[in-house]
């Protein structure tokens, strides 16, 4: 029997294709890249994250959230580490002219891209402690991000239809392209020092790129 319970759990439920789909399009990035930026095979990336989201996604539909939990983190650990790799060769690339200027621009521009998803995936993640913990709170009032809905009256909040507002995928997309592009939050300040110091990670990250792909720039014209 279908109780008013269950109706505002499964509403209230967030939904984690977003962040799948973002972790398989870095695993599609990576099959761009070049062999000499690429860490291993470019069909290895893809392929790790298949086989961890698969069973991730399982784990999920069968209600074991910490199996979930954990191995939503494996995969997560792996496309960074597989990515902080890729920016090392990236670096060394530039340095070594090893690639065509063709080539080190797109692969700048596919990493770049990588960055932002793996970062908001982190963020999504953490924030909050994760997605199952801001379910089990129902209204999103603290996290590592104050979000501006956060600030509204909880009155005002209802007028604006905002009354049950959580922050999902999209929110910490938005924030970690800012991030990327801006060097700063924007209109999300950031409360927790873990916080701080993952969006400097992912600025130093997107500087980086941004400043080779500047100084690849100059040397062709």
């Amino acid at each position: 029997m279908i109780t008013m319970a269950t109706i505002q759990s499964v509403a209230g439920r967030e939904p984690r294709w977003p962040a799948l789909v973002a972790l398989f399009s870095v695993g599609m990035l990576s099959y761009g890249l070049p062999e000499s930026i690429s860490v291993g095979p470019g069909w290895l990336l893809p392929l790790l994250v298949m086989i961890l989201l698969i069973p991730t996604l399982i784990a999920h539909q069968q209600g074991q959230r910490e199996l979930s939990r954990k191995l939503g983190y494996m995969a997560l650990a792996v496309v960074t580490a597989f990515i902080t790799g890729s920016i090392v060769l990236l670096i060394l690339g530039f340095s070594s002219k090893a690639e065509t200027p063709i080539q080190l621009l797109s692969s700048a521009g596919l990493l770049w891209a990588s960055n932002v998803l793996t970062f908001a995936c982190w963020y999504w993640k953490l924030d909050g402690g994760g997605p199952y913990e801001r379910e089990a709170r129902g209204l999103h009032g603290k996290g590592a991000f104050l979000f501006p809905q956060m600030t509204l009256d909880k009155d005002l909040r209802h007028e604006m239809g905002q009354g049950d507002w959580k922050p999902g995928f999209v929110d910490y997309l938005f924030l970690a392209f800012n991030t990327s592009t801006a060097f700063s939050p924007t209109d999300v300040p950031v409360l927790s020092r873990w916080a701080k110091g993952m969006m400097m990670v992912q600025a130093s990250v997107s500087l980086v790129i941004l400043v080779l792909l500047a100084a690849r720039a100059v040397n062709v014209l």
